[in-house]
């Protein structure tokens, strides 16, 4: 990592190396330039433990006879024999820390889980199901889906002993989620504004979808109260306070050894976990059209991505407590703050950044690739008709943000041009007014008598 060596003052973007500078909002990091044992590259190393690993099995070891388990084994040793490789060789993304190697490995992973998404895919929707066997065989059963609705009285006096049980019923696993995830969606973001319109919006989704999903059937205060004021509200709250002291933090790093006292070292080691620096993302999505249209197809993502989570769980026969959907979320986490910071990249500086980064490119494969299986898987549940009036909803919010940009990039800017052009030519035709002998018709008459009279006066001089 000798190109991320900085002499004092310079500026840099955060995890990237030998970029130009650009005037983004960016912090200054100072850098003593240590290249320990920790950040050399370790290909030659990497390459002899799997080298030795490989022989083992070959040489030393029987292989049974168990088909099953040896296409597993074969799977899996395939899978980290492409990790190994992609950890080594694969190119560094927009992060550093803890280590450039972490953001490979995911990168990687991403990789190994969209071959597998394609697989599932090309199977048949019994095939896909009864695969889901082999990675643990307590799936490929229907699980009922469970209905959040029902009694929605807060305060119940039916039952005397807990009249609040409706709202207990709700405290589970779900709630901490919730905050979690909307905490770590917002160091992604790094909008209020963005994060709350996606909030909203889901709950307007889990409304429009509850007839299909039965677990999007939930109370107005479980929406609204809930998950959009206290888990949702208060982890985006949390994650802009966050974001507050990161832009604030000074980035100033000494190698391990250079710091004498054991509490500087500690904290040196805490900080490995923080960004080498700090960029602030400032979307502004009126600012012209590439931003807008890039701010809509991140939310639009983003929404997709959460209804995958749920769709997914259904047509696949996952209960919700699952290991995998528990993976996935954690997948989602890793891979989703690169993806965030290479489409901001892209978007504010295309004269650089000519192409979407591999790590975004590879998580809109995904996502895309997740909601063509709950298609393909259950059609019949993607297609039940949504209510007549929630039609009219959705169909009036396109129709009015269609208009908005039409007004906003097109006619607006349009007339603003216009304006300015005509401006411009009234200046211009008040700046030849302005000039000396042309204010009016008056000294063109004289001028011109006076050129007459000087003709007439060379005449008589001639006759004379």
């Amino acid at each position: 990592l000798s190109s991320a060596v900085m002499a004092k003052g310079e500026w840099k973007r955060s995890g990237a190396d030998d970029l130009p500078l650009t005037g983004r909002s960016e912090c200054e990091v100072f850098d003593d330039g240590t290249n320990t044992f920790f950040w050399r590259a370790h290909t030659l190393t990497v390459l002899f433990i799997l080298t030795c690993a490989l022989v083992y099995v070959t040489l030393l070891e029987e292989t049974p006879l168990d088909t099953a388990y040896n296409t597993k084994r074969g799977i899996v040793a395939s899978i980290l024999v492409f990790l190994c490789f992609g950890v080594t060789q694969a190119k560094d993304g927009p992060f550093t820390r803890p280590h450039p190697a972490y953001w490979r490995f995911w990168l990687c992973v991403s990789v190994v889980y969209e071959l597998f998404l394609i697989f599932i895919l090309f199977q048949t929707v019994h095939d896909g199901r009864q695969f889901m066997k082999y990675i643990d065989p307590k799936l490929g059963v229907p699980l009922p889906e469970r209905d959040y609705g029902g009694n929605c009285l807060i305060y119940d006096p039916g039952h005397p002993a807990d009249p609040f049980h409706n709202i207990w019923d709700k405290m589970d696993g779900f709630v901490p989620a919730h905050f979690l995830g909307w905490y770590i969606k917002t160091l992604m973001i790094r909008d209020w504004w963005m994060c709350m319109i996606i909030s909203v919006m889901f709950e307007f989704l889990e409304y429009s979808l509850e007839h299909q999903l039965p677990n999007f059937s939930e109370c107005w205060w479980d929406h609204w109260i809930m998950d959009v004021l206290v888990c949702n509200g208060l982890g985006i709250y949390c994650g802009m306070k966050t974001l507050g002291w990161l832009s604030m933090k000074p980035y100033q790093w000494q190698g391990l050894w250079n710091i004498p006292t054991y509490k500087g070292k500690i904290k040196r080691i805490a900080f490995q976990f923080t960004p080498y620096s700090w960029v602030k993302f400032e979307w502004r999505p009126a600012s012209n059209l590439r931003r807008w249209l890039a701010v809509l197809g991140i939310i639009f993502m983003f929404l997709l991505a959460e209804l995958n989570t749920f769709y997914l769980k259904f047509v696949l026969w996952m209960p919700p407590e699952h290991y995998l959907v528990l993976l996935r979320l954690i997948f989602f986490v890793n891979v989703g703050g690169v993806a965030m910071r290479e489409i901001y990249d892209f978007m504010d500086d295309p004269k650089f950044y000519k192409k979407l980064g591999q790590q975004a490119w590879i998580v809109a494969t995904i996502t895309v690739t997740e909601f063509l299986i709950v298609v393909k898987y259950d059609p019949n549940t993607i297609m039940l008709p949504i209510p007549f009036f929630i039609t009219q909803c959705w169909t009036l919010g396109i129709v009015l943000i269609f208009f908005w940009t039409l007004w906003r990039f097109f006619i607006r800017d349009i007339t603003l041009r216009y304006k300015e052009t005509r401006r411009r030519r009234q200046e211009g035709s008040s700046e030849r007014d302005r000039v000396p002998g042309h204010a009016d018709g008056t000294n063109l008459a004289t001028s011109g008598r006076s050129k007459l009279n000087g003709s007439m006066d060379t005449v008589r001089h001639r006759k004379s």
